[in-house]
């Protein structure tokens, strides 16, 4: 398996940036091995989102992606909740959902397709791996949000001044924009889905989980009956777990599996 890390110009972000690769090209064939799904597959291609006060780094657990033959990007969002930041200029967004993806096609003809172009992120990047998917469906067609940080509805309830035991309202603001706007903005990943719905557009496949000791527990439940009444087809689990590395790596290997 090759690990590599890549620089270049950002015009999203207005400057260098550099993310991680993964790319299960070199699978040795040395000793026995039984657990290769991969059949000669096309290799096909995962973006994935860290939390908040995260970097960029390979997190994948185990060789799943020699498995099932998927080569790994992980860009770095820094506290941006990989939204598009009017204030600062920065648009986490739109560098994944774009250019990032247009970059990897480019230089390694991967991703060509969305059907080839998958998401997945923990806590904040569980946001952000739900939001970039309903914002870009037609780059993306799967996407696995674990333990995801959903307080877009929080957020537009905050008044100036305020603050919660992350961030303050200006930090809020910043991310998701005017808080009094946010119920109706391209930020809130349930007003996205609302668009796509009455577009009669194809919703990528979402795969969500949180732990029952998750402190974000109750914003994902709420997000999952959201998606119940809007008729969207999702898949939705819970099991014993807080908001740690264990639970993600759990349910990394259980939706990968799913999702290949």
């Amino acid at each position: 398996m090759a690990d590599f890390t890549v620089r270049f110009f950002s015009k999203a972000l207005k400057r260098d940036v550099s993310f991680l690769m993964v790319i299960p090209n070199d699978i040795r064939m040395d000793y026995p091995r039984n657990d290769l799904k991969r059949m000669d597959r096309p290799m096909k291609t995962l973006f994935l989102l860290h939390g908040y006060n995260g970097a960029a780094f390979n997190w994948l657990p185990g060789n799943l992606a020699e498995q099932y033959n998927f080569a790994v990007v992980i860009p770095s969002g820094e506290n941006s909740f990989w939204l598009d930041c009017l204030p600062t200029g920065w648009q986490f967004a739109t560098f994944v959902g774009v250019e990032l993806v247009e970059y990897v096609r480019n230089t390694f003809h991967l991703a060509m397709t969305a059907e080839d172009t998958y998401l997945m992120g923990f806590s904040m990047g569980g946001f952000g791996a739900l939001h970039t998917a309903l914002a870009y469906p037609e780059t993306f067609s799967k996407t696995a949000a674990l333990s995801s940080a959903l307080i877009h509805n929080g957020v537009a309830q905050m008044k100036e001044g305020e603050a919660n035991e992350i961030a303050n309202y200006d930090y809020y603001r910043m991310c998701f924009g005017d808080p009094d706007k946010l119920a109706e903005s391209d930020n809130n990943p349930e007003y996205l889905i609302k668009k796509l719905i009455a577009a009669g557009k194809k919703i990528p496949e979402i795969f969500m989980a949180c732990g029952t000791e998750d402190f974000l527990l109750e914003p994902n439940r709420a997000f999952h009956k959201f998606l119940e009444d809007q008729k969207v087809e999702h898949v939705y689990l819970e099991s014993k777990g807080i908001h740690d590395m264990k639970f993600w790596q759990e349910y990394a290997e259980k939706f990968i599996p799913m999702m290949f």
